[in-house]
Parts: structure tokens; C-alpha cells; sequence
């Protein structure tokens, strides 16, 4: 996926239209009209359509829940291994101690400023947008979900 902007701390959270926008608003707007017709004319069918309709937002939820913590899966391995090749001898058995959050935010740290950066975070306990807020060479990930 081409980018129009070299991604930055500023612009590097993604929204897909067809899933925050179209899907959503379809679902939202089947529970509105669902939720106005229960209490309209009260029935069975009425609250079974209404609790379909929450039903296949939930769903939507965790799909999208599940497809991130995937992903967030393997960027942890992804930057391990970069860690691996990157990091000080000195620094190396401490990579374990990187909390998923924190691994998913120093995917976007250059190569050059990655050692000083987990040197950081590890001394600090710093959290994700803290560590992003500390990138000075920012490296994009298009990839995202």
C-alpha cells in the first residue's frame, strides 16, 4: 500500500473505511432500528432481533480483536529477532523483559536508535506511546491492520 506521507507518530494509526465506517454503520444502524421497533411494538421477534443485532457487534468486535492480537503476535517475533541481531551483547538476555505493548512500539524505531531506545525503556518501564513519542527516525509499518 502506497503512502502519501512518510508515516510519522502523527499519522501512523490506520482506519479501514469499509470496516470502521461501512460495517460498523451497518451494524449500529440495525441496532438502532431494532432497539426503535422493540420499543415501538413490543415482541419476541423484536427482542430477538435486537439481541442479533448486539450479537453481530460483538462479533465484529472480537474479529477485529482477534486479527490485532495475531498480529501483535508477530510483531513481537519480528522484533525479537531484529533485538537478536541488533542489540549490544550486554542487552540481549534482556529482550524478554520488553512487554508485548512496548516490543509493538519499537517496531517503528530505526535500526540506529533502537539499542539506546530499549536501553530506555527497559531502565524506565516506559509505555507505548511514550516509546513512539521518543522516535527520532521513525520506521513505517504499511502492514497494520
Amino acid at each position: 500500500m502506497a503512502e502519501k506521507l512518510p508515516q510519522s507518530y502523527e499519522n501512523h494509526r490506520r482506519l479501514d473505511p469499509v470496516y470502521h465506517y461501512v460495517a460498523f454503520g451497518i451494524f449500529l444502524a440495525y441496532f438502532v432500528m431494532a432497539l426503535v421497533a422493540l420499543i415501538r411494538t413490543p415482541s419476541l421477534d423484536h427482542g430477538w432481533q435486537l439481541l442479533l443485532s448486539v450479537g453481530l457487534i460483538l462479533l465484529l468486535g472480537k474479529v477485529r480483536s482477534y486479527a490485532l492480537h495475531n498480529q501483535d503476535r508477530i510483531i513481537r517475533l519480528e522484533e525479537s529477532l531484529r533485538l537478536e541481531r541488533l542489540l549490544p551483547e550486554a542487552l540481549r538476555p534482556r529482550i524478554q523483559e520488553l512487554k508485548p505493548g512496548q516490543l509493538v512500539s519499537l517496531r517503528f524505531a530505526s535500526d540506529e536508535e533502537l539499542p539506546t531506545l530499549v536501553e530506555k525503556t527497559l531502565a524506565e518501564s516506559r509505555d507505548r506511546e511514550s516509546i513512539k513519542k521518543q522516535i527520532k527516525t521513525w520506521r513505517g509499518d504499511t502492514f497494520r491492520i
